[in-house]
Parts: C-alpha cells; sequence; structure tokens
C-alpha cells in the first residue's frame, strides 16, 4: 500500500517574465499566450496545491486518520513535481536556447540550491529544533540503511518518527540536475527527454513486477513528463481543459477506482493530470477580482516559501497543543491558524521584498 508522504510541497521554479493577467479560460485559449509569460491559472494551481497541502499536513499533526483516507490527496506530492517539470520546458527553454550553456547551469545550481536546503532544514529539525513536529526523531538517521531510504528509493515509513521531512525537495531536486544534464543531448536530439521518460517509466513498471517500488524514480519519472507537458503551448492546453462536465466524469471514475485498488502508480498519473486540469480550470474561469483566486495566485509565486512556512507553522502549533486536551476546540483553531499563518507569512515577504532590496536580494539568492 501506499505510503502518505508528508510535507509534500512543492518547489517553485518562478518565471521571471511578466504576468498577463486574462480572466477567463476562453480568452486565454485565444490569445496565444507567448512561452515565458507568467500564467495566471498556473500559479493559482499551485496556490492551491499549497492550500489543499495545509489540511494535508494538518492531518498529518493533529488526527489519527489512517492511511486509506489520504488516497484522495495522494495526488498533491507529484502533482508540483509534474508543474516542476512543466515549467522547465515552458519557461527556461523560453528563456534560453538549448544550446545556451546558462541553460544547464541555471538548473543545475537551482537543484543543488534545493538540495541544500532540504539538508540544511534537516540538520536543523535534528541538532537545533529537535523538540518541535511529533515530539519524536527517528534514531539511526545518518546509517547507510537510512541514507539509502531518504536519497535512493525514498520509501519513508508511515508512521512514527520520521526519518527527516522536507522529503520532496529531493526528488525535485534529482528531477532539476537530470533536467540540466539532458539538456546537453537535447540540442542534438529534440526527442531525449520523452526517450528518458520511457525508459524511467519502463524501469518503474520492471519494479512493479518484481514486488519493488521507489518513490524517488516515480516522482522523477512525473517530472519529466510534466517537462514533455510543457513542450505544448499553453493554448492547446486551454483547449484540452475546456470540458468541465467530461472532467467531472472521470474524476469521478478515478475517486472509485482508487477507493476500489488503492492508488498504484498508473492510478497516480491519472489523478495528477486530472486533478491538475480540474484546479487550472477552476483558476482559468474564476473572477479576477475574486480575493481568494488573489490569495492562491499569491501562494503559487511562493508555493516553496508556502511549503517551508506550512511545515514550521504546523510543528510549533503540534508542539504549543500537544499537553492540551481541547478536543475539537483544538482542531478548529489549530487547522484555522496554520491556514492563516501560512498566507501571512507568504504576504510578509511579498511586501517586504517589495519595501527592502536586501531582503529581495537574500530571497532570490535562496529560492531563485
Amino acid at each position: 500500500m501506499a505510503q502518505p508522504h508528508s510535507v509534500k510541497m512543492p518547489t517553485e521554479i518562478e518565471s521571471e517574465a511578466n504576468h498577463s493577467s486574462v480572466p477567463r479560460l476562453e480568452a486565454q485559449a485565444t490569445a496565444s499566450s507567448p512561452k515565458g509569460q507568467r500564467i495566471p491559472a498556473l500559479d493559482f494551481t499551485k496556490g492551491a496545491l499549497v492550500l489543499t497541502m495545509v489540511l494535508y499536513h494538518w492531518m498529518n499533526y493533529f488526527t489519527n486518520l489512517t492511511w486509506t483516507h489520504y488516497r484522495y490527496l495522494h495526488f498533491l506530492t507529484p502533482s508540483f513535481i509534474f508543474i516542476t517539470g512543466f515549467m522547465i520546458s515552458n519557461v527556461y527553454l523560453s528563456k534560453y536556447t538549448a544550446a545556451d550553456p546558462r541553460l544547464s547551469k541555471r538548473l543545475f545550481t537551482r537543484g543543488l540550491k534545493l538540495f541544500a536546503i532540504f539538508m540544511v532544514l534537516n540538520l536543523a529539525r535534528t541538532f537545533v529544533v529537535p523538540r518541535l513536529g511529533t515530539g519524536v526523531l527517528a534514531r539511526n538517521a545518518l546509517a547507510p540503511r537510512s541514507i539509502f531510504t531518504v536519497f535512493v528509493s525514498g520509501n519513508l515509513p508511515v508512521s512514527g518518527a520520521k526519518l527527516v521531512v522536507f522529503s520532496i525537495l529531493v526528488p525535485i531536486s534529482y528531477l532539476l540536475m537530470l533536467s540540466a544534464v539532458l539538456m546537453l543531448p537535447y540540442r542534438l536530439y529534440r526527442y531525449t527527454f520523452h526517450v528518458v521518460c520511457a525508459l524511467l517509466l519502463l524501469s518503474v513498471l520492471i519494479l512493479g513486477l518484481t514486488g519493488a517500488q521507489s518513490y524517488n524514480l516515480e516522482f522523477v519519472t512525473i517530472g519529466l513528463l510534466g517537462v514533455l507537458t510543457g513542450f505544448m503551448p499553453i493554448a492547446a492546453i486551454n483547449d484540452f481543459v475546456r470540458h468541465p462536465y467530461a472532467l467531472a466524469f472521470a474524476y469521478l471514475c478515478y475517486t472509485i477506482a482508487i477507493t476500489i485498488w488503492s492508488v498504484p502508480f498508473p492510478l497516480l498519473l491519472v489523478g495528477v493530470s486530472l486533478s491538475l486540469m480540474v484546479i487550472y480550470l477552476v483558476g482559468a474561469s474564476g473572477s479576477e477580482s475574486s480575493r481568494l483566486r488573489g490569495e492562491a495566485i499569491l501562494l503559487g509565486k511562493y508555493s516553496l516559501l508556502g511549503y517551508i512556512s506550512q511545515i514550521v507553522i504546523l510543528q510549533i502549533l503540534s508542539a504549543s497543543f500537544r499537553h492540551l486536551n481541547l478536543g475539537i476546540v483544538t482542531l478548529g483553531i489549530s487547522f484555522l491558524a496554520a491556514f492563516a499563518l501560512t498566507i501571512m507569512s507568504v504576504e510578509f515577504v511579498d511586501r517586504a521584498r517589495a519595501r527592502t532590496a536586501s531582503i529581495d536580494r537574500l530571497y532570490r539568492i535562496v529560492f531563485s
């Protein structure tokens, strides 16, 4: 049975081009937005995933639901990785040509940054704030078997003491660095990513037939599928999702399927695709003046920051409420606090960057 991947958040590969704001899907589909421009509906999609992730992680910290209840949110982590892959081809390949050595350097550097962030955050968790979070730290985190689990298989324990937090940063960093390497042969052969993605899909299939599994491999594969999708024009994607009734029916069938068979890898691929299309459709069709839509778009622009801040906030709330027994009151207060504080943290950084050049430079050094 698949495990609930805690701390799923996602990275942000932020487009540095200007964002064109288009309120309706019909307008987006006919506007032929050039690749590389910010797409409000895509930022909305990332932001909505961040907000849904607050619920997911809050459930991990404050409820005792079993993994069977998490299957309906299992699309979250791979959805963020899929979007990361999409941004690699849709954003970076519009800013640089494949032959430009700056492209590979930038992707590889971003991957290394995410890997470094993962290491720093977990070292801080282990040595600086050991009593936060669940109150339990995994033993033997530096043992060879633990290192293999974190950095190779990605098959982290479902419950109990967690080996690491922010684990999703590992496969995302792998995806970025792999894409940087693949850009070299891509200059000569345009189907490089297609071939590598097919080989990874075959590897996942072979592992499944032998009864083995590697979440890191599966996530990187999903990320490469995102890269392939990013080669498509936005107008073509908009046309594809302009069928709400068909999407609703397909999603109903998917929900029934995972209720019966849980979430094997083929159904996970289906769930990621359908979930992203549904959220994207909502974002593209929503009112431009909606406050909630605006907050989601802002969170989408700061998805990595929102991911990190919500985990820190939930760990602090978990430690603060650990000795209280207020029942439903505790649950309600903790959830609203996590939800509100995550949004506030992103708004604070956004305003601070606009007012203080040094904060903006620091943010770009860490997250860009």
